[in-house]
């Protein structure tokens, strides 16, 4: 019989991983309490991106970046810390009409150029306003940092045209 097309003996497709991958990726929101710094280590290694979020109407939020930044590199020690992937998030647009608002969107990319040019968005969790764009491009430098998988394919085995057992009309 005919057997579905495979891989040649020894060939390794190489995985390539999307959107979708990342739906049931873990997310640790430490909402900035200072007890998660403790925790650094055994939660920030292995991480693909760190996503470094401030409310846009309170500067003392936005003045601890740096310091979360910094402990996030310390931490989690990426082998390249000048490369490895931030994005910034200006949450909490929606509140007062923004007439709250003390961070300035210019002084928010003025920090993200200091910082090699991470990526930054002005979002409502609240109102859903730009959640999705910030996630895709999240997900985007994940996958760019991700080192690459391989999936190993064993041997095919051809199971259409194989015998079957005298008098068997089905599987097993």
């Amino acid at each position: 019989g005919l057997s579905p097309p495979h891989p040649p003996q020894g060939h390794h497709p190489r995985r390539q991983r999307g959107w979708e991958d990342f739906l049931d990726e873990p997310i640790w929101d430490t909402a900035g309490q200072e007890r998660f710094q403790s925790l650094g280590v055994a939660f920030y290694r292995g991480a693909d991106c760190c996503v470094l979020v401030y409310d846009v109407n309170s500067m003392k939020s936005f003045d601890n970046l740096n310091n979360w930044r910094e402990e996030f590199l310390i931490q989690a020690s990426p082998s390249d810390p000048d490369n490895f992937p931030f994005v910034l998030l200006g949450n909490k647009v929606d509140v007062d009409g923004g007439n709250s608002r003390v961070v300035s969107e210019k002084k928010a990319k003025a920090w993200c150029a200091s910082k090699g040019n991470i990526p930054y968005f002005e979002t409502s969790a609240k109102d859903g306003i730009n959640v999705e764009e910030a996630f895709q491009c999240i997900v985007k430098n994940a996958l760019k940092n991700e080192p690459e998988e391989e999936l190993y394919m064993p041997d095919t085995v051809d199971v259409v045209g194989g015998n079957r057992g005298q008098g068997s009309s089905g599987c097993c």
